[in-house]
């Protein structure tokens, strides 16, 4: 049954600016962790607007990836996916992500499932809230890895003119 939509504008625009207050302050700060943690009310609504079976696992996906990003940022925690699994990359909803250190693979598996939800859903707001965390995630990876999101930018654009 489709979410009520009369406070979902309100809502969509509270939840935008409080990630744009995130990565704003992430900036400032140089801080990941604060764009992190103001990105969750943004996934949790994303998450209760999601109805289909597709949508809400990866909106749920996407919750567990922030709490872990959290934990993996807290603790500085550096873990090379790409050497224990000795792949450079794994396919995850049908789009190749690079794999590296896991506080950079975290917020590029958020941006893969935010491109899920944004192409697998019909609601308005729900493609809201993927485009916002979106962009939310690359300011992470920025905020993370300067260098790495140059890489992983370059990647996406050979990627995408591969594809097409």
């Amino acid at each position: 049954m489709a979410k009520p939509t009369k406070y979902a504008p309100h809502l969509c625009t509270l939840f935008m600016l409080i990630a744009l207050v995130g990565i704003v302050l992430g900036f400032i700060f140089k801080q990941p962790l604060i764009t992190v943690i103001l990105l969750i009310p943004t996934a949790i609504y994303e998450a209760y607007r999601t109805e289909g079976r597709s949508t809400k696992t990866a909106s749920y996906i996407l919750l567990v990836v922030l709490f872990a990003q959290i934990f993996l940022v807290l603790f500085n925690i550096h873990f090379n996916l790409a050497e224990f699994l000795g792949a450079d990359r794994q396919l995850v909803g049908g789009y190749w992500v690079p794999l590296g250190d896991l506080r950079i693979v975290g917020p590029t598996l958020i941006a893969v499932l935010s491109v899920i939800l944004f192409t697998r859903t019909r609601g308005i707001y729900t493609r809201w809230l993927a485009a916002v965390i979106f962009v939310t995630s690359f300011a992470i990876i920025y905020l993370i890895d300067p260098t790495g999101f140059q890489d992983l930018l370059s990647y996406g654009v050979r990627e995408a003119l591969r594809r097409y």
